[in-house]
């Protein structure tokens, strides 16, 4: 480890981007299609949470985000992240996995689970300060 790495942290992680299932979430296709074609894509499970957050049904909600969060933690591993450092907002391949991560902390705050949504939301704001305020969390 070089003594910049010691002193400043590890960089950022960026996830792969995806650009096929990026652009067919962000033409509307059903999120419920992209899960059955890449299961492993954290953004369609965000969108799932998302509208089942809409819809009032936050245990569906918080099944969703779930695992949109961990199928995330699974390729910020395979990115090279060991548990900490930033995660930015601002690369779109690393905002499915934010959202997951966003929606899991408003559906564990809906059902009364108040550490994980803590847990959560602090998670949320170390790996990107805008991430919380991108998701509507800030």
């Amino acid at each position: 480890m070089s003594l910049n790495e010691n002193l400043l942290g590890p960089g950022p992680t960026l996830l792969p981007d995806r650009p096929q299932l990026q652009e067919a979430a962000e033409g509307g296709t059903n999120p419920g299609d992209l899960v059955r074609i890449a299961p492993d894509f954290s953004e369609a499970w965000a969108l799932l949470a998302e509208r089942a957050l809409n819809s009032g049904d936050p245990i569906a909600a918080y099944a969703y985000a779930r695992t949109g969060y961990h199928r995330g933690l699974d390729q910020l591993r395979r990115s090279g992240w060991k548990g900490f450092g930033p995660v930015p907002w601002k690369h779109r391949a690393n905002q499915g996995f934010l959202r997951a991560l966003a929606a899991l902390a408003k559906a564990a705050g809906e059902i009364g689970e108040t550490e994980e949504y803590e847990r959560c939301r602090g998670f949320l704001a170390e790996s990107d300060p805008e991430a919380p305020v991108a998701t509507g969390l800030a």
